[in-house]
């Protein structure tokens, strides 16, 4: 199965506000069960967050050749960008928990970045992490950790992913190569309309499905479902 993939690393980036302690914990497994190595790059601080990866993929891609690029959320629009741009230096594209399609608009994710982004801005990162208490406890632990990781360039993050497109259906459509897409489909915020609309629209892809609430008690579980759906994309020409 690895030499069908015929990429030498696999590139995957977080969401904003996460960081690559999360995408190990996705990702890291499913990956390696297929012979692949993850790469996972920190996020670069702040207002810096979209370029720096766009930027750190480009560095990837020299050091490395062709790739496997993808993400969650956020960093799965900064994958499938690239991918957009850089199509002969792309060997497949794992998009997991997409938010939207081409102008954020009124995407949930997109108001929801910008709500906290100015709540930290405003009252601090305790005060932001203080409005998640209706999450489950896994989703605020994780919070927890990665805010004040970024601290005080989390705002500036956020306001980043909120206003950035990202590729639109038909530029996913000009995008041949492998593609699997994951969604969980009791989740708002990443609706599984996106996800089904990113699958539907790129040329040679599939769409896993699961929930946030195996999420919950088995990270791997989108990363199980991101990368099978890659691997019944890879079977269709």
């Amino acid at each position: 199965m690895t030499s069908a993939i015929r990429v030498p690393a696999a590139v995957l980036l977080p969401g904003t506000g996460s960081d690559e302690v999360f995408v190990r914990s996705v990702f890291e497994g499913p990956l390696r069960a297929i012979g692949v190595p993850l790469i996972a790059p920190p996020p670069p601080p702040g207002g810096a967050l979209a370029d720096g990866y766009l930027a750190a993929l480009d560095t990837l891609a020299d050091e490395h050749g062709t790739l496997l690029v993808g993400g969650i959320s956020f960093g799965a629009h900064l994958a499938a960008e690239w991918a957009v741009r850089h199509p002969a230096r792309c060997g497949g594209l794992l998009a997991a928990l997409p938010a939207w399609n081409g102008d954020p608009g009124p995407a949930p994710a997109a108001l929801a970045a910008t709500l906290t982004a100015d709540l930290v801005a405003r009252s601090g990162v305790d005060a932001a992490l203080a409005q998640t208490a209706g999450s489950p406890d896994w989703l605020r632990a994780e919070l927890d950790r990665a805010w004040r990781r970024h601290g005080g360039r989390l705002a500036d993050g956020l306001r980043v992913a909120a206003g950035r497109p990202s590729p639109t259906l038909a530029e996913l459509a000009g995008l041949a190569v492998p593609a699997g897409v994951g969604t969980c489909t009791d989740d708002p915020v990443h609706p599984t309309k996106v996800a089904a609309e990113w699958a539907g629209a790129l040329p040679r892809a599939a769409l896993g499905e699961t929930t946030l609430a195996a999420l919950g008690t088995d990270r791997e579980s989108l990363g199980r479902a991101t990368v099978l759906a890659f691997l019944k994309a890879l079977r269709t020409r």
